[in-house]
């Protein structure tokens, strides 16, 4: 099973950038551990913080890949663009936040991206990248929910 990860704006500075809600744990040690926890899974990385070059990524892969893990950061509450590029894929595609934007300021309350994805998970941290995984293997292997 091949999975592409993107993360969008700002997320190149986890670790560093306000770890009291991102946390402490840079994302290239985090992606270590995942890859090892899922041997079985061909995992590929991208991150920008350019939203056009996200939208080429979902294109590149969403056509071979069996799913995408995608952190658009803050062009969640923005893009209609990268909203149209999940739809124009069959890859299902799973949003993810570290933190529990539905706690935080009411502009990070709307996501322009979550209609178009399969689910959205947020707010276990950099776990909910792992838990964005394991829903697509369930995927992969069509169990129900």
């Amino acid at each position: 099973m091949r999975i592409q990860i993107i993360n969008g704006p700002n997320i190149n500075l986890l670790g560093k950038r306000e770890p009291g809600i991102y946390g402490s744990v840079p994302f290239s040690d985090f992606y270590e551990q995942l890859k090892a926890q899922y041997p079985e899974v061909e995992f590929d990385y991208f991150q920008s913080n350019v939203e056009g070059e996200l939208i080429n990524v979902i294109q590149e892969v969403g056509f071979d890949y069996e799913g995408i893990v995608l952190n658009a950061g803050a062009y969640t509450h923005t893009s209609i663009a990268l909203q149209d590029a999940i739809r124009a894929v069959p890859a299902p595609v799973i949003e993810v936040h570290i933190s529990n934007v539905h706690q935080r300021e009411a502009f990070r309350h709307v996501s322009m991206i979550s209609a178009a994805c399969k689910g959205v998970i947020c707010g276990f941290g950099l776990d909910s990248y792992r838990l964005a995984v394991e829903a697509l293997l369930k995927i992969k292997n069509d169990i129900k929910y």
